[in-house]
């Protein structure tokens, strides 16, 4: 039996995969800085004073780190299953499962992509900015989106993969 996870993916697939993890890495990097400005303000506002807008950056940061790990969770069959209702279930129908919530996640990624765009759309339009720092919270969005693409590439992949693998049990 193949194990979609384990599975050599190669073309298109392969470079989408290594896109959406260098993605995730660099959602890795802006949560290091989240936490290295945190650690700054703190010992700031001990030592002299905070950092102005750490909680306004924190919370862009999160949100868009949030955002870049999702892809790769898609790709990688990582997000959280309840696996004790498949344990004993026959490889096929694990297989279909799988199948149907990439179908979901592909769904959602679109879904998201488009109302997030028109959020975009909505704060640009009306000059939103952050209360401290004033900084235009559209562009907060631009990463995210990005993110969401890939997710919905993700999903596209993973129904690859899983498609490949039912054709592969007999």
């Amino acid at each position: 039996m193949s194990d979609v996870t384990t599975m050599r993916r190669t073309g298109w697939s392969s470079a989408a995969a290594q896109l959406i993890t260098a993605w995730a890495i660099l959602g890795g990097f802006v949560l290091l800085l989240v936490v290295a400005m945190n650690v700054a303000s703190v010992i700031g506002g001990i030592v002299w004073k905070p950092f102005p807008g750490d909680f306004e950056m924190t919370q862009v940061g999160v949100a868009v780190a949030v955002f870049a790990f999702l892809p790769y969770c898609q790709i990688n069959d990582t997000n959280v299953t309840a696996d004790i209702f498949t344990q004993r279930a026959p490889a096929r129908t694990v297989l279909w499962l799988k199948l149907i919530t990439a179908m979901i996640a592909l769904g959602f990624a679109v879904l998201l992509l488009w109302r997030m765009f028109g959020g975009l759309q909505n704060q640009r339009d009306y000059g939103y900015t952050t209360t401290i720092l004033q900084f235009p919270i559209w562009t907060a969005f631009v990463p995210i989106l990005v993110s969401l693409a890939l997710l919905a590439l993700a999903a596209l992949v993973s129904l690859s993969d899983n498609a490949q693998a039912l054709k592969e049990i007999p």
